[in-house]
């Protein structure tokens, strides 16, 4: 049996819930689970280093406020209630750019803490997984989420971002060559890049889907809702390629999609 694990990045108190429905309804039909990474409380200003507000902020709607929390948006909420299918990850605190490749420690602990009680007095599920921003951890904010997290998912791990105790474990997993590894009760994640991006050329997204299923025992794919609707415009022809990618995993008897928590249990 091989397993995958669909992560999306970015739901916060300004995605429109017709968005996620639009994008994830042949995945939660068909039983497969979405792991939605949520911005405890995204900041309404973050932009890339071009100086380009974040995708995901389109809908601001000229919300004035530095931050919005995401129990402000009581619709999107019950929908996430209602529609168990969807799994939640702590996705950073903010979502400020490389926010958690901080070595300040106690800023990554406040973060984490501050995160998760947003989530909780929300009414969301209390998470289990963690995903950075950007997919960028310092050595202090890995031992942080460790402390907390039974998954931490991640894009790939440079040894000089560990904490020093971790170095032998990672040295050994890559000798292994495996993209997966353990600290403690804690299981580290890596992804084969986001397959699924509008910036990846569509007529060959499902095969490279595909062929990284086919490859592992346990693969993330990683995507980002906000890329199906660039500054608000459905994308049609990339969200036919996430719907073609729900039918194939759907018709694979040999592969199961699951949630971070089903590794974690």
């Amino acid at each position: 049996m091989r397993y995958v694990i669909l992560r999306d990045d970015d739901t916060n108190a300004l995605t429109p819930v017709e968005c996620l429905e639009r994008l994830y309804r042949p995945f939660l039909d068909r039983g497969m689970p979405v792991n939605l990474a949520v911005i405890p409380s995204v900041a309404t200003s973050t932009t890339r280093p071009t100086g380009e507000l974040e995708g995901f902020l389109f809908a601001r709607n000229g919300a004035c406020t530095e931050t919005v929390s995401i129990g402000n948006n009581p619709a999107l909420v019950r929908y996430l209630r209602e529609n168990t299918g969807f799994r939640i990850v702590q996705h950073g605190f903010r979502h400020r750019y490389f926010e958690f490749d901080t070595d300040n420690a106690a800023d990554a602990s406040a973060w984490l803490e501050e995160g998760r009680r947003q989530l909780l007095s929300a009414g969301l599920p209390e998470p289990d997984a963690f995903v950075a921003p950007y997919d960028r951890y310092s050595a202090a904010s890995l031992k942080e989420c460790a402390r907390r997290f039974r998954v931490i998912s991640g894009g790939w791990y440079e040894l000089r971002r560990l904490p020093r105790a971790w170095w032998p474990r990672y040295v050994w997993k890559k000798l292994r060559g495996e993209p997966h590894w353990r600290v403690g009760r804690t299981l580290l994640l890596s992804h084969p890049g986001c397959l699924l991006s509008c910036q990846r050329p569509y007529d060959s997204m499902l095969d490279n889907v595909i062929d990284a299923v086919r490859g592992g025992e346990l693969t993330v794919l990683v995507t980002h809702w906000w890329e199906y609707f660039w500054k608000g415009r459905p994308n049609e022809a990339f969200i036919g390629r996430l719907h073609a990618v729900a039918e194939y995993l759907a018709s694979q008897k040999d592969v199961r999609v699951i949630s971070f928590s089903d590794l974690g249990a």
